[in-house]
């Protein structure tokens, strides 16, 4: 392992100290203080308008804090952080008469592929290919991206924000727009990608049993961080309550598993 890479997984990949947002004078966020290790994947629950979608835009540097720090790697300018960082959001609107095929919507992404029009297709398959077979979308190249399904265009925006082998995503409800029987395997996706890549994962759900069966830790958020801790720890009707502020009930599991 180079120095480089040793050094990368030293740094704490995400450091939130105290962090305020506030829109047309309604606070948002009010005080938010949590960090995240390396090689974690962490959940971020909580009820809606609670502040879950626009803590990520602070991380990305989408939108300005009202007050607080925000750290990326032990980097203040998140500018220099964003190379290291992929971007999964709810979901992408596209116009039916959106014209580029997947293969071509991915290439984009990369330097390498870049120029598609100028290659082979074997040639910028290839180079796409490693990323491909992780998510499954290689059956999907010669689709137009604005007919695929909700489900299979959110496995496309996965890989897409894979190909440049960041080393943390972010995901914002990735599930948004799935049906229901698809949303097990893509979560199984997810942690499948982050233990193979040791990605650090910060992902936003309202799927308390997805979240139970792979998160290793959880933030409930409500404006503040309400509680923290393993999923044993925070899914359960207490926590869960003062992240709702009603009763939830919690997610019962009863399989044995490992993070």
């Amino acid at each position: 392992m180079s120095a480089a890479c040793c050094q990368s997984h030293n740094t704490t990949p995400v450091e939130v100290r105290d962090l305020r947002v506030a829109f047309d004078g309604q606070p948002v966020l009010r005080g938010v203080t949590f960090s995240i290790p390396h090689g974690q994947l962490v959940a971020l629950i909580g009820p809606n308008g609670c502040g879950k979608t626009t803590l990520l835009r602070c991380l990305l540097g989408l939108q300005k804090p009202t007050s607080g720090e925000i750290k990326l790697f032990g980097q203040s300018n998140l500018k220099l952080a964003l190379p290291r960082i992929g971007y999964v959001p709810q979901r992408l609107a596209l116009d039916r008469s959106f014209v580029l095929s997947v293969r071509e919507f991915l290439a984009l992404r990369l330097r390498r592929t870049r120029n598609w029009f100028w290659q082979s297709r074997a040639t910028t398959d290839r180079l796409l290919h490693e990323t491909l077979a992780d998510i499954g979308v290689e059956g999907l190249l010669d689709r137009p991206l604005a007919r695929l399904s909700g489900g299979q265009l959110q496995r496309v925006l996965i890989a897409f924000s894979l190909l440049t082998r960041p080393e943390l995503l972010l995901l914002d409800e990735p599930t948004a727009g799935v049906d229901t029987p698809g949303e097990e395997s893509f979560y199984g996706l997810i942690a499948n990608v982050q233990r193979k890549h040791h990605l650090t994962v910060v992902l936003v759900s309202h799927d308390l049993s997805m979240v139970y069966k792979h998160a290793s830790h959880v933030y409930a958020l409500n404006g503040v961080i309400c509680c923290e801790g393993t999923p044993e720890h925070v899914l359960n009707a207490e926590s869960l309550k003062q992240a709702y502020g009603i009763h939830v009930s919690p997610y019962e599991h009863h399989h044995p598993h490992a993070h």
